[in-house]
């Protein structure tokens, strides 16, 4: 374990990330991105439904665990239109490319999709720096997700002080009630709009990669009720979102299987359906 209490996987994954920005900074200076973010396209603002329950829907190529879900990306269009039109909340879009084979690329087509819908995508990735931020902002993001056990106090909330300032909504990401603690007490913090800084589980176990469901369940009531609560990994049909609406959170996030789904769209439906039913008893 390091400093920050990551696992092996999030300490590769964070030292792949550096060396990315590295690279990046490289060929672009912060300034002259900074200069293509304050000019792109504003992002949609994140809407959630009054009924207390939303989707995120997931674009990801490739799972460290699952392996391929996408043989390729020629149906990038037709999938996160779909999952627009399905009523997601949100497209979260995948761009580390490595083990997942995302790339900016893929947000900044997904945001230009998006945008005439009204629904902003999220760069979900293993994001280390601030340079990040305003990649995801130059490519249209609405939104981008941090993990909260991968890096310093003092780097996330730089972070979040640079989403406020680029207008991006975050995701907040915990594991366990320790992450939760500390994600709480960054929320706390949160200087941007309100409902504009969530705070999500990953039931996945860093160790083995795999989904542990009932992980959700158990930790669901550590949960601040004042914060957007997201389920993350998991969830893979509307009894699912039914049954975690119903322990309180307020949105879901799903990516391998509408990734695998015959139709993505007709299962963006069911599971809001299924959500915002249990979430109104």
């Amino acid at each position: 374990m390091s400093a920050t209490g990551t696992g092996d996987f999030l300490d590769t994954m964070a030292r792949s990330s550096r060396a990315r920005v590295s690279g990046a900074r490289a060929r672009e200076s912060d300034a002259a991105l900074a200069v293509r973010a304050a000019t792109a396209a504003r992002a949609p603002r994140l809407k959630l439904d009054a009924s207390g329950f939303d989707l995120i829907a997931e674009l990801k190529l490739r799972s460290p665990a699952q392996g391929v879900l996408s043989a390729s990306d020629g149906d990038l269009a037709e999938r996160v239109t779909g999952y627009a039109r399905g009523g997601a909340a949100v497209v979260s879009v995948l761009t580390e490319p490595e083990h997942f084979a995302g790339s900016l690329a893929h947000l900044e087509r997904a945001s230009a999709l998006l945008a005439p819908l009204g629904v902003p995508a999220m760069r979900k990735d293993f994001l280390v720096d601030s340079y990040q931020l305003l990649e995801a902002r130059a490519a249209g993001a609405g939104g981008v997700l941090l993990i909260v056990r991968m890096l310093p106090r003092a780097r996330l909330e730089e972070l979040l002080a640079a989403a406020v300032e680029l207008g991006l909504f975050v995701l907040l990401e915990a594991f366990d009630e320790a992450d939760i603690e500390s994600a709480t007490g960054l929320a706390r913090g949160w200087r941007g709009a309100p409902g504009e800084c969530l705070i999500g589980i990953n039931s996945r176990d860093l160790k083995t990669l795999q989904v542990v469901p009932e992980r959700l369940e158990a930790l669901a009531a550590r949960l601040p009720a004042d914060f957007p609560r997201v389920a993350e990994s998991g969830l893979a049909a509307a009894p699912d979102a039914a049954r975690l609406a119903a322990r309180g959170f307020t949105l879901a996030l799903v990516g391998s299987a509408l990734m695998s789904a015959p139709e993505p769209e007709a299962l963006v439906r069911e599971m809001i359906r299924a959500g915002r039913g249990a979430a109104s008893r």
